[in-house]
């Protein structure tokens, strides 16, 4: 664990659960599929391949020789790969301080590389969640909030759904058994739906981690 979240008396949470609420699964992304869906490192290697491309096809219509482009397309070459290796560092780093924690009572988010921060959604404040699979079982799952939400787009980010800026929605992003995640998030949402109003948790928290407390409980 890292050393800024050694604290933790449970990974990804501030303090203990409450007594009678249990955890039921943790994740947290794949930095992988991170990379690739969420920085399009794929493509950014790809802009840097056509580059070269152009700069090779360039040379042979203007008569140049090949070995005189080595240097420029070294360059190229170079800066693409470092492009590629910073983002996926990136990733890496996020997939590393970032859990994702699933009870049957809520959904809490602790993220940040820089300023870790925890983001706290009973269900009783959280209106739906959809699916977005891919390969290999990882997928993500935007969690649409209530109304009365005081989360930014800003903030959430990289945990955001895309483009969704004026309703910003929290999500868990790039995780692997998505689908089976979204099934129990759907089982812990329908088992709550009907008792949003007797909640008495915030719709969403957000903060610096504390290293005392404990979690307040959603009824």
């Amino acid at each position: 664990m890292n050393q800024e979240h050694d604290f933790e008396p449970v990974r990804g949470l501030p303090a203990r659960l409450p007594i009678g609420e249990t955890l039921r699964w943790q994740g947290s992304p794949d930095w992988k599929a991170f990379a690739i869906r969420v920085f399009h490192v794929r493509k950014i290697a790809g802009w840097f391949a056509l580059l070269m491309a152009w700069r090779i096809a360039s040379a042979i219509h203007d008569g140049v020789a090949l070995i005189e482009i080595v240097p420029t397309l070294a360059i190229l070459a170079g800066l693409g790969a470092a492009a590629v290796a910073m983002f996926c560092g990136f990733a890496i780093g996020i997939a590393r301080t970032t859990v994702y924690t699933v009870t049957e009572r809520r959904v809490v988010m602790r993220f940040g590389m820089a300023m870790p921060m925890i983001v706290n959604l009973p269900y009783s404040q959280i209106n739906g969640a959809a699916l977005r699979a891919c390969s290999e079982g990882i997928g993500d799952i935007p969690l649409a909030l209530a109304d009365d939400r005081p989360l930014t787009f800003a903030v959430l980010w990289p945990h955001a759904r895309p483009w969704h800026l004026s309703r910003p929605q929290p999500m868990l992003r790039c995780i692997p058994d998505a689908q089976s995640v979204a099934q129990m998030l759907a089982a812990g949402l329908a088992a709550t739906a009907g008792q949003r109003e007797v909640s008495s948790v915030p719709a969403a928290t957000i903060g610096r981690p504390v290293h005392t407390g404990t979690l307040a409980a959603a009824s």
